[in-house]
């Protein structure tokens, strides 16, 4: 027992990361079978078919390169928005700083339904067509907050002193932010960055209001080829995203870990 009650917290974390792992490996296992009809929920048979073969559905390739390009370009927007946005808001003190917060909380917290409809309404109001432009502007606003969520908690725990010290080497305030503060603050962009492009990338809700009739992203695919059977090809993309997330937390753990042993 008392071992048990040493180790209560390691045993519940790894409780809960094999929890939050097992559909993941599922998707990967069975993006190597070959199922037997149209649907891929019973093991078959070992087959590499559909990694060979990833663009064998129609229009699944189309959709993904459409949801990757509006994921790259609403995470490089909103990033950049956001970033600075997350700067005015934790450094300077300003009249409406606290109502600016508020209204930066709720995308966050406003059901997607009712940010989805909102939006199809005011761009039907201006009269903007829906397609791909909508599906961007649309992903750009409901990233921005993230964004400016996980950037301002870095710059909140940023320390004054490391800037002022480098004033006080004669340092401008253009080499000091990027000498100092930006090096500094860049793991939490990074990480506004890779959540605001896996945001974009899975979201379906906002997009489906916000999508033309002819505009499909691998969300709206996926949801629609589900009805009649997905692919496997869909467990391959799912698997390489899986594993591409894993080898990007890795590689930055690494750096970082060499950074401070350099330091030591």
């Amino acid at each position: 027992m008392d071992w048990l009650r040493r180790n209560l917290v390691v045993i519940a974390g790894v409780l809960v990361m094999v929890y939050i792992l097992v559909p993941n490996l599922v998707v990967m296992i069975f993006s190597f079978n070959k199922p037997g009809g149209r649907y891929n929920y019973q093991w078959t048979e070992f087959s590499l078919d559909a990694w060979l073969h990833p663009c064998a559905s129609a229009g699944m390739c189309d959709a993904l390169g459409l949801s990757l390009w509006v994921a790259v370009a609403s995470a490089l927007v909103s990033t950049v928005i956001g970033t600075a946005a997350a700067f005015a808001l934790g450094r300077y003190r300003f009249r409406g700083r606290a109502a600016t917060n508020l209204l930066v909380f709720f995308p966050m917290a406003t059901p997607e339904v009712v940010m989805g409809s909102s939006l199809l309404t005011l761009f039907v109001a201006m009269g903007v067509p829906t397609g791909q432009t909508t599906i961007l502007i649309a992903h750009i606003l409901f990233t921005l907050s993230f964004v400016i969520t996980t950037v301002k908690a870095r710059v909140a725990s940023l320390d004054p002193a490391l800037e002022q010290a480098a004033a006080d080497l004669y340092a401008t305030p253009a080499q000091a932010f990027w000498k100092v503060t930006f090096p500094l603050v860049a793991p939490g962009i990074g990480a506004g960055a890779l959540l605001a492009f896996a945001l974009s990338f899975d979201d379906y809700i906002v997009t489906n209001f916000n999508a033309g009739a002819t505009t499909v992203t691998f969300p709206m695919y996926v949801w629609g080829a589900s009805q009649r059977g997905a692919p496997v090809q869909v467990n391959v993309v799912g698997t390489v995203m899986f594993v591409g997330a894993i080898a990007i937390v890795g590689i930055a753990q690494a750096i970082g870990a060499r950074r401070r042993k350099v330091a030591q």
